[in-house]
């Protein structure tokens, strides 16, 4: 659906993208991940037309999207800073809305209102709370039916039932309508529950992207208790992203799989072992710990 290749984009000297290349498959919750400064509100602004980049595509369904208002109007976005026309309410953006999305939804729009009580329709956006705008904007771009979501920080401000209630109505567009959302967000735990794919961003870059399940799948935190107090040489070729020892307790985070990684440490007979699985905020320390954190020596 979303195919980004080889993109560049430099600010008064500064690279921004560097080489950035990203797919988002089509119908999938797609998590961007990275440090403040990666490039992710960044590349966000040129999948959406924003931007324009220096070098490189960014395509939707192989269609450029740059100047391109066919394509252009099949994407939705909620920026992390909303914008509204300085005295319009919710209900004159609808209008706004209306003329540029052929697929808004009139009937939609009446219907979600009981999503979002709160928001007071005919009040100016600018004079809501932070909250009450990002309930305004959902409201509008669900009522889009975009084939393409894309949210930067699509949560900030909401309160937890609220964030609950937007996470639902999001991935029952994705079940209903096979719509792809491209988020991009500092709550790892939240993207966690939502998100089948994710990217990890570092320098401009996309360092790893996977399906959720298979970035779990190649790394793991392996607790044992061996035979002696300290912990024995461990092969070289095994890869060991973290070690930490709690008492005889001994936490290895590992490249590869939990049943090769077992049956690596059972030759050495330990008296307890576990394999846990990492949360994704877990796997985010260990893979940028090469790169621009010092967290090789956090104990999670």
């Amino acid at each position: 659906m979303i195919q980004v290749k080889d993109v560049v984009k430099t600010f008064d000297g500064f690279r921004a993208l560097d080489g950035l290349s990203m797919e988002v498959p089509k119908g999938s919750i797609y998590g961007l991940v990275g440090p403040n400064g990666a490039g992710k509100s960044t590349i966000l602004r040129h999948i959406t037309g924003i931007y324009r980049q220096d070098a490189g595509q960014v395509l939707v369904d192989g269609a450029p999207v740059w100047e391109n208002p066919r394509v252009k109007s099949r994407i939705a976005s909620i920026p992390d800073e909303l914008y509204s026309f300085l005295s319009a309410s919710t209900r004159d953006m609808m209008k706004f809305y209306r003329q540029f999305y052929p697929r808004f939804d009139q009937s939609r729009y009446e219907a979600l209102r009981e999503a979002f009580p709160a928001v007071n329709e005919r009040q100016a956006i600018r004079r809501l709370s932070k909250g009450m705008q990002k309930q305004a904007f959902f409201w509008l771009s669900l009522c889009c039916r975009p084939d393409v979501l894309v949210l930067d920080e699509p949560v900030d401000g909401l309160d937890p039932v609220m964030r609950r209630q937007v996470w639902s109505l999001l991935m029952g567009d994705v079940a209903d309508y096979g719509t792809t959302v491209l988020v991009s967000s500092h709550n790892l735990r939240e993207l966690e529950d939502v998100c089948d794919h994710v990217g990890i961003l570092s320098h401009g870059k996309v360092l790893i992207q996977r399906s959720l399940s298979e970035l779990q799948g190649n790394i793991v935190k392996m607790q044992v208790v061996f035979q002696e107090r300290e912990a024995p040489a461990l092969p070289e070729d095994l890869e060991v992203l973290h070690i930490s020892q709690v008492g005889r307790i001994h936490t290895l985070i590992v490249r590869g799989a939990a049943e090769e990684v077992m049956n690596r440490l059972a030759v050495y007979a330990p008296i307890l072992m576990e394999a846990l699985p990492l949360t994704l905020e877990e796997i985010f320390i260990y893979e940028l710990g090469g790169e621009d954190y010092a967290v090789r020596d956090i104990v999670l």
